[in-house]
């Protein structure tokens, strides 16, 4: 197991997930922002729509044709943009980031079986990964017990 490799995998998830949120958020608020537009038109086409009624009851009637032409028009455009609306984002950026996401969690869960793997390793054989570690150190122990004696000689001799 690499520690690099987990810090790069993680780091790669971390920018893919404000990836993704930033594109779906992107999305939420111009979709919120279409749908608002969309209220409003509607609301003005219920307006007209009122109108139109009130021109029924006091204009003659090519006044209410035109408020209830009107009123219809704007019906029309807030379904427009309430479609428009309710389309889902540009597939091609949400499926590069879901892709990069994918393997990234896929790597680090290669990662996280290389340490488990080690780790149950070491739990079965503690030698195993004590040997490498215990053999330098002996080579120093007898190193410096040579260096000992031999220094001990030589100052027995010097004393004699």
């Amino acid at each position: 197991m690499n520690m690099e490799n987990v810090v790069k995998h993680l780091r790669v998830l971390w920018r893919t997930d404000r990836i993704i949120a930033d594109i779906r958020l992107r999305h939420l608020l111009i979709g919120l922002g279409l749908r608002a537009f969309a209220a409003l038109i509607a609301a003005f086409g219920l307006l007209m729509l009122e109108l139109s009624a009130y021109f029924a009851l006091v204009q003659i009637w090519s006044a209410i044709a035109a408020a209830a032409i009107l009123g219809a028009v704007n019906f029309a455009i807030a379904a427009v943009l309430f479609i428009v609306a309710g389309r889902p984002p540009s597939g091609r950026d949400i499926e590069l980031a879901n892709e990069i996401h994918g393997a990234s969690i896929e790597a680090l869960q290669l990662e996280a079986r290389a340490l488990q793997a080690q780790v149950s390793g070491a739990v079965h054989h503690p030698l195993s990964t004590i040997v490498p570690v215990l053999v330098p150190l002996i080579a120093i122990i007898v190193k410096s017990l040579r260096k000992t004696a031999t220094e001990a000689a030589a100052s027995r001799e010097a004393h004699s």
